[in-house]
């Protein structure tokens, strides 16, 4: 399966024939319906609507439809009905001007002081009224499930790009860490000699009161307990691990934000951890190194769903 972003953005129109609009068909213009939908990262999956409202019918159905392809991002729907007038100007039909008014004659009934309607109300309220657009769930259906293709096209390319960042990242990491291996021991033992110099200095001092058996004893256990304290090997064996299942999770792809944010959360303790047992500025800087390299990591890995 592949990788899918939360980010994206698509958008499909569809023309409505004029029969399909109520008014008079041979005064309506062409009318278009517009779908454009965004998305960006979320904990979970949250839809918003913005439909105008001889669409907001259809709200349902298209909730339903968002719901069975994505899984986590925030989702903004939008829609637009635009009208091409012919003519420029809509004349209103028969039937339009009776209602008009009988409307005008019932209000003015209760309100004698309301002003009569002018041609240009006339004109626009008729108008309003002929461009009623009367769609059917089918078009609204075949429209979403456009839009919503070309979202999961959009979001399946960033996602391919985020694997690809985060792959290249994983690869720096193991070439960090393959880099930390080969300081223990010799940060161990350049410690052991140091510990044996020390100790010879001292016994000198002393007048040969400490044999120097003893001597050499005490500091080979020095540099035992000094090599045990510095010992990044669990840290890196667990770094290993964790990037070994980042990258199967990648090839797997699927749902699967969460677990690779889980994943970065265990890679930043474990580079924390090394840091900390750190006793060169070789060792600190891999571990800085590191930690900049998870930080990437970590943001591009919130947008992954």
């Amino acid at each position: 399966m592949p990788v899918y972003s939360m980010t994206g953005y698509a958008t499909a129109q569809q023309e409505v024939a004029p029969s399909e609009t109520g008014g008079d068909a041979k005064s309506a213009g062409a009318t278009r319906i517009g779908l454009e939908i965004r998305s960006v990262n979320s904990r979970f999956l949250d839809l918003s609507f913005r439909l105008p409202e001889e669409l907001r019918q259809h709200e349902p159905a298209l909730r339903e439809l968002l719901n069975a392809k994505l899984k986590r991002g925030k989702v903004e729907v939008r829609a637009a009905v635009e009208q091409e007038n012919g003519g420029g100007l809509k004349e209103p039909t028969t039937r339009q001007l009776q209602k008009l008014n009988a409307m005008q004659d019932n209000i003015r009934a209760w309100l004698p002081q309301a002003t009569p309607l002018s041609v240009a109300d006339v004109i626009r309220l008729g108008g309003s009224e002929a461009g009623t657009v009367q769609t059917t769930g089918e078009q609204i259906q075949a429209l979403a499930s456009k839009a919503i293709k070309e979202l999961m096209a959009a979001r399946q390319r960033e996602g391919a790009r985020l694997s690809t960042m985060l792959l290249d990242r994983i690869a720096q990491l193991r070439a960090l860490a393959a880099q930390a291996v080969p300081l223990v021991p010799q940060l161990v033992e350049q410690q052991r000699q140091r510990f044996l110099e020390r100790w010879k200095e001292a016994m000198n001092l002393a007048e040969g009161a400490t044999a120097p058996e003893a001597a050499q004893d005490r500091a080979l256990s020095e540099a035992t307990a000094f090599a045990i304290r510095i010992d990044v090997a669990e840290e890196i064996t667990r770094l290993d691990s964790h990037l070994d299942e980042l990258e199967r999770l990648l090839s797997k792809g699927g749902e699967l934000g969460k677990r690779l944010d889980f994943l970065i959360q265990e890679l930043h303790r474990e580079a924390n951890t090394l840091g900390s047992k750190s006793a060169a500025m070789e060792l600190t800087r891999i571990s800085v190194d590191m930690k900049v390299l998870i930080e990437q990591m970590r943001e591009q890995v919130q947008n992954i769903e």
